[in-house]
């Protein structure tokens, strides 16, 4: 969590006392999701206060106030708090839910590149992602399913699950790991950069690796609680 802030931040500009006291907020309100999730609000409110007022008094010049206190509060709640959805999966689904989350997403990602790369034409969204197919995008949900009817066989074994309801929340799964994908890429485009930092060669940074998982985290948390699969 802490590398994808310093990569996020990175990429927007945000350097020194803002850039470091904004992830040690995240490392603080990812800590409460662990420690006192009654208690995750206030720590973003806070987190605000005093990001706002660093911004305040490290730096006399107003202009782009706004955008680095924005920038700093986004990359908290892009990162560590959709990270700490994951937390509530393990906590109150136990941990096959992450085992199915993880397993899903990478077999929506694996199957939605292969698919792209081999008859993708139609272009899903250029502006944003210029090697993103229509194709590609049934992949990924066609890939979200499969992953979930192979990781309900074979590795769910603490929890039960109606197979039907496994395969809904993989195709879910598939979907929002799209439109995961794409944000990043929005950012990334915006900041004109090809990958959130080079730290893995070959895949880039941690954002790139984790984005899918940023966004179908909460996705599933909430899915899961609303079928009445997870009882939070």
């Amino acid at each position: 969590s802490a590398i994808g802030q310093y990569e996020l931040y990175a990429m927007r500009g945000i350097k020194g006392i803002m850039r470091y006291s904004g992830i040690a907020l995240g490392v603080l309100v990812l800590s409460f999701f662990y420690l006192a999730e009654n208690l995750v609000h206030e720590a973003i409110a806070i987190s605000f206060i005093i990001v706002a007022l660093i911004r305040l008094f490290s730096k006399r010049n107003p202009s782009y106030g706004l955008n680095d206190m924005a920038t700093v509060m986004i990359a908290i709640i892009y990162v560590p708090v959709l990270f700490g959805y994951q937390v509530y999966l393990r906590k109150y689904g136990g941990a096959d839910w992450i085992i199915f989350l993880y397993g899903s997403v990478w077999a929506s990602d694996s199957l939605a590149y292969y698919v792209g790369k081999g008859i993708g034409k139609r272009k899903l969204y250029e502006e944003i992602s210029p090697n993103k197919t229509i194709e590609g995008a049934f992949g990924s949900v066609a890939g979200g399913a499969i992953g979930a009817l192979i990781i309900h066989s074979f590795f769910m074994r603490t929890i039960e699950i109606p197979l039907s309801k496994a395969m809904i929340l993989g195709i879910i799964i598939g979907v929002i790991s799209i439109a995961g994908d794409l944000v990043e890429s929005m950012i990334k485009r915006d900041a004109g950069v090809k990958d959130s930092s080079g730290l893995i060669p070959g895949h880039g940074g941690i954002l790139d690796k984790t984005d899918s998982f940023l966004f179908a985290g909460i996705v599933l948390y909430w899915a899961a609680v609303f079928m009445g699969l997870i009882i939070s």
